[in-house]
């Protein structure tokens, strides 16, 4: 199965010096190591931009875009912006707020029959709600 991986869980993973994760941390990081090694891992437009985003030196910034563009981005569609739309209005009409980002990656995962990989306590709430798979490390 494909896993979609949040940018919480690539912050972990390529902002971060390894020596500076907790246990826990570092068995997040090697779980997103071997699904790279499987071909598993995808990625989506917003997640690649909050990536690159604050960036302050353009050398980094190219090694990461770079980097990224190695992984497979779905084309998403239409359909996936209605889903994330329905999927915040399901949330939110049990009081669970959360962000259009968010629900877009919800949308394009579970359209797809993909896990997300993510730290984000926020999707194990959507995913009480609506149908979404997380992937999850022991």
């Amino acid at each position: 199965m494909m896993v979609l991986v949040d940018t919480s869980v690539w912050s972990l993973a390529l902002r971060r010096k390894p020596g500076d994760l907790n246990a826990h941390e570092r068995r997040l990081s090697t779980a997103l190591a071997e699904l790279i090694r499987e071909g598993r891992v995808q990625i989506v437009g917003v997640i690649r931009q909050e990536l690159l985003s604050g960036i302050r030196e353009a050398e980094k910034f190219e090694k990461l875009r770079d980097y990224l563009r190695a992984f497979d981005e779905p084309l998403l569609e239409i359909a996936d912006y209605e889903t994330a739309a329905e999927a915040h209005n399901r949330c939110r009409s049990r009081g669970i707020a959360g962000s259009a980002i968010d629900f877009l990656i919800c949308a394009a995962a579970s359209r797809r029959d993909w896990q997300v990989f993510t730290t984000d306590q926020d999707f194990t709430r959507y995913a009480s709600v609506i149908p979404l798979k997380l992937y999850q490390v022991n």
